[in-house]
């Protein structure tokens, strides 16, 4: 098989919410589809991509470096020894040239090329993502289901307490058991009257509700928050300083007794193990959040897991940012933790299926080749449009 053409494009997922750290009002997306040579009921097979929420388009990278050189490579030196499709050759070709470091948005275009070809390489197969994964990186088998928490809670212009308890109870509607909300972006006595509103809801129980600073805090306040919810009992304590500050998370660690999680915004297996040396985490409680889309997709997430292995860690304590599909088929066939999901926001990218059902708080993968974009109708409009 060949790769013909690429087409790229950037879509707008904005919205007038915010977290402690930023507002959406100008959030983007890049999209990309890979069209190659294989034709199947008269149309060829493309394989589609973009990058999760909380990260900027990457279009700029994409068309002055990673896109030509996969263009322009041997299209034998992207296959494997059977002929077909290899996205672990394809993230040789991409990254040639480009030095150590510098993770930051190269990663984010990096990881939508590797999710299209993960996508075209399942779909020439014939079989759901999920199985491709199993069947060429793990042991042939895969979660049927994965536990899936609902993300929201976010500050709004006008939103009351009675606002953020109705969003939830839409959550519980939906049969997410586990929902998470945003804190930091007001003072501490008004957050905890958020986090109370919350509980009201859950019926007090704390083990069903996540909060996520986004970074925001110093440590000074991370521990101050660290204190007031301690008694709460909360599933977890989310990215509560700087992404790079292992130091802060290492106190933290030493202070607050309940689960603690990030990675969402480490873009590299380096980073990674940085987080795991010197960031305190305690693999029998803590989460790492790293974004197979945001940090050069599933060929480095899978450096990511064997290094995490290798210090110990369950691949179970690791439940991916970033609420689509891509991130789902790989916790299913990887089995990891669980995945983030967005019901209702940053369209038309998050989310699953329009099938997909929540049941106990778990959601069922179907057998759409490839990641299954096909089933999200909205969003799959947006990418036909690109290679029309």
């Amino acid at each position: 098989m060949r790769i013909v053409s690429a087409h790229e494009g950037v879509i707008p997922i904005s919205s007038s919410m915010s977290n402690a750290f930023i507002d959406f009002s100008t959030m983007d997306c890049s999209v990309l589809a890979l069209v190659s040579d294989v034709v199947v009921d008269g149309q060829p097979v493309v394989g589609y991509g973009f990058n999760s929420n909380g990260r900027y388009s990457a279009g700029e990278i994409l068309r002055r470096r990673i896109l030509p050189r996969l263009l322009e490579a041997d299209p034998d030196s992207l296959l494997d020894a059977d002929g077909g499709l290899s996205p672990s050759a394809a993230w040789d070709v991409v990254m040639r040239n480009e030095k150590p470091g510098g993770h930051g948005e190269r990663s984010v275009a990096v990881g939508v090329v590797d999710m299209a070809l993960h996508d075209l390489a399942a779909k020439v197969a014939g079989v759901p993502l999920h199985r491709w994964i199993a069947d060429h990186y793990g042991d042939g088998g895969s979660d049927e289901s994965v536990f899936v928490y609902a993300a929201g809670g976010y500050y709004a212009p006008g939103k009351t307490l009675g606002d953020l308890q109705d969003e939830m109870r839409g959550f519980l509607d939906l049969g997410y058991e586990v929902v998470k909300m945003k804190i930091g972006g007001a003072d501490l006595a008004e957050d905890l009257r958020r986090i109370e509103a919350v509980l009201e809801v859950l019926g007090g129980d704390g083990s069903r509700l996540a909060v996520d600073v986004n970074g925001r805090f110093d440590l000074d306040t991370a521990l101050a928050y660290g204190r007031a919810i301690d008694p709460y009992g909360l599933f977890w304590y989310e990215e509560v300083g700087d992404p790079l500050d292992y130091h802060l998370n290492a106190t933290l660690a030493e202070h607050y007794r309940g689960p603690i999680a990030t990675g969402e915004n480490l873009f590299s297996l380096q980073d990674a193990r940085n987080l795991v040396r010197y960031g305190g985490l305690r693999p029998d409680r803590d989460w790492i959040q790293v974004d197979p889309a945001l940090s050069y997709g599933l060929v480095e997430y899978r450096r990511i897991q064997d290094m995490l292995a290798q210090h110990g860690w369950s691949s179970r304590r690791c439940i991916p940012h970033g609420g689509h599909q891509f991130s789902l088929h790989i916790a299913a066939a990887l089995r990891l933790g669980g995945n983030e999901s967005y019901p209702g926001e940053f369209q038309p990218t998050g989310g699953f299926a329009d099938d997909a059902a929540v049941e106990g708080g778990r959601v069922r993968l179907d057998d759409r080749p490839g990641i299954g974009f096909e089933g999200k109708a909205a969003f799959h409009r947006v990418l036909r449009q690109l290679h029309a």
